[in-house]
């Protein structure tokens, strides 16, 4: 039947069944050593005296040894194999321990006076009736025993040619049955038990390998998500190496002189860039989940300029599919970091375009109670019950087994999962296939008196000139040396170049740069801090200093953003380059060093 567990075998039952009676003997020592001279002392006279003794040396001696073969059996490993033979040698064991008890009968019924007689009867039923509970883990030996000891007591009785001795003789007999019963009634109740304490013994093994197993699991699990961001990390430093240089050899291309064709072949040539670049920033922005160095900052802030500025940026790729793009006005406030709130709406926000071909995409908020409901609708494909967990998941994408690069990597649920967990929420779906999903996520209201965060801007600010400004460039890579460096001259830039710290220092500048554009990960074991550092040591502390990266490693992560210098990462946009070029040359800080995710920037 289905839910039983099958019998235990009986070799393995009666092994249990063998230590148990083992352990019982030794508590029968000290008695013997009790009774037996006590029996001797009361019943013995002249005429029995030797033959009570004997049987008194006999007894003890009997015992004892009993014991110590209980203990050295206990001390030794009993296998199923060999528990047959050990339990015939405790029968043949039990029946002379049986036979010898009985045998104080003979020694003295019909030489002792009636009151010793009745002693006689009494001692010998009390050692049947506590051999019964010691031996009954096992039934066969206290049937052995007692028929031994009952056959003895009870032909000494018949043979007192008496009849009320023979009557006691048949009342012995039928003693030692009822006990025989008792005792059947123990070994079962031994069995049960041993049997119940071998199912838990099993239970315990069984759990301590489910346990085993699933700690195994969970190490392959973790070393397989390691070595997975291992190679993501690799992956991404090597292919951003060159769309780095890339983008920055097509920055110093569009300030050439083109033609009408040469322009249209750039503008195609910096589109695939582009799309290049917004798939290492996904990955990067994994890393950055990952690696925990998102750090949400959170002050109050007003929804709808947010709003607008998404609706700004992907509305037109809405229309250029030829569905509807609205987002509802609203005046609420909202306590929670804007730069991941939108990041989480630019991620579902455009994943709902690329899935919707009919109808549309609506941005709504709605408020409930202390919070607002962010959400975002789309009349797309839909997504059935069953993978409403696994979109989460990174690089999962529903109805792409082409993986067609425009459909992105399938990052950026998870990403927007982890953003809403970092702010302490959860990113939650509805969907219907066939008929549209639902995203939402939630804020609380602010309160009166939080801080407010400053307005975004419409337009980017002005950016400085660099005329005649003196950049150091330290980069273990020759093209992104190329690039950078004509890229800084087509600015106006006087450019030094070099690939290590050591080179600077043994053929020097000339002069003090105003600027250190530095790679984070040098040759060797050096990185950028440390460069960064020797810098300041020689031209001033207060020299600026940019750190550009195309590592994306957890650790590296939080290696670079511990060190307080700015940092950029690879791919970097030349509008971003710039900007925060002249954000540190104007003392300020740049965006791009903040702890939270940052927005890519337009190209100059």
């Amino acid at each position: 039947m289905a839910g039983i567990d099958p019998p235990l075998p009986e070799d393995r039952m009666l092994v249990e069944q063998l230590r148990l009676q083992l352990g019982n003997v030794g508590s029968s020592v000290i008695p013997t050593l009790l009774v037996a001279p006590t029996l001797v002392f009361v019943l013995a006279n002249p005429s029995n005296g030797f033959a009570l003794g004997a049987w008194c040396a006999a007894i003890i001696i009997f015992k004892l040894f009993l014991a110590w073969d209980a203990r050295r059996l206990l001390e030794t490993t009993i296998t199923p194999v060999a528990a047959r033979s050990v339990l015939g040698r405790k029968m043949v064991l039990n029946l002379i321990d049986g036979a010898l008890w009985g045998a104080l009968a003979w020694a003295a019924l019909g030489s002792t006076t009636v009151a010793g007689s009745v002693l006689v009867v009494a001692t010998l039923a009390g050692v049947a009736g506590s051999s019964m509970s010691s031996l009954a883990p096992i039934f066969p030996l206290f049937v052995v025993f007692g028929l031994s000891e009952a056959a003895m007591l009870s032909s000494k009785l018949w043979t007192m040619d008496d009849p009320a001795y023979r009557t006691l003789a048949v009342a012995v007999l039928l003693y030692i049955a009822a006990l025989i019963g008792q005792a059947r009634n123990g070994a079962r109740a031994a069995r049960r038990a041993i049997a119940l304490g071998l199912e838990n013994v099993g239970l315990v093994e069984r759990l301590r390998v489910e346990s085993e197993h699933a700690q195994q699991a969970h190490r392959t699990a973790e070393e397989a998500n390691l070595a997975k961001s291992r190679f993501l990390a690799a992956a991404s430093h090597d292919l951003r190496q060159p769309i780095h240089a890339q983008g920055l050899f097509l920055e110093v291309l569009a300030r050439t002189p083109l033609t009408i064709e040469q322009k249209a072949a750039l503008a195609n040539a910096r589109a695939t860039w582009q799309a290049s670049a917004e798939m290492l920033d996904t990955l990067l922005d994994f890393s950055r989940l990952e690696a925990g160095v998102v750090k949400p900052v959170f002050q109050a802030f007003a929804l709808q300029p947010l709003l607008n500025r998404i609706e700004n940026e992907l509305a037109p790729l809405a229309d250029a599919k030829g569905i509807v793009y609205r987002s509802r006005e609203t005046r609420a406030v909202v306590k929670g970091d804007p730069a991941l709130v939108a990041l989480i709406l630019r991620n579902l926000v455009s994943n709902a375009i690329r899935y919707t071909d009919d109808g549309g995409v609506l941005v709504a908020c709605r408020t409930r109670g202390g919070s607002v409901s962010l959400e975002v609708w789309d009349t797309g494909v839909g997504i059935e019950a069953a993978h409403h967990q696994t979109i989460f998941r990174e690089f999962h994408q529903l109805g792409n087994v082409e993986r067609d690069r425009r459909k992105g990597l399938g990052l950026g649920l998870a990403i927007a999962q982890g953003l809403a967990r970092a702010l302490g929420q959860e990113l939650r779906l509805s969907s219907v296939a066939g008929r549209g999903s639902v995203f939402r996520f939630r804020l609380p209201l602010a309160r009166a008196g939080m801080p407010m965060a400053p307005a975004v801007p419409d337009k980017p600010a002005a950016q400085r000139s660099f005329d005649g400004m003196r950049v150091l460039v330290i980069d273990d890579d020759e093209t992104v040396r190329t690039a950078m460096q004509q890229l800084l001259r087509a600015w106006g830039c006087r450019c030094d170049v070099a690939d290590s710290i050591e080179e600077v220092l043994i053929f020097g500048t000339g002069h003090r740069p105003d600027l250190a554009i530095v790679d984070y990960r040098l040759r060797g074991h050096s990185t950028g801090a440390d460069a960064v550092a020797t810098l300041r040591r020689e031209f001033g502390g207060d020299m600026p200093a940019l750190l550009v990266t195309g590592d994306t490693a957890p650790e590296r992560l939080r290696e670079a953003m511990a060190t307080g210098v700015p940092l950029l990462h690879k791919p970097v946009l030349p509008g971003e380059l710039h900007r925060a070029m002249s954000d540190l040359l104007a003392g300020r800080m740049p965006d791009a060093s903040a702890s939270t995710l940052d927005v890519r920037a337009p190209a100059v």
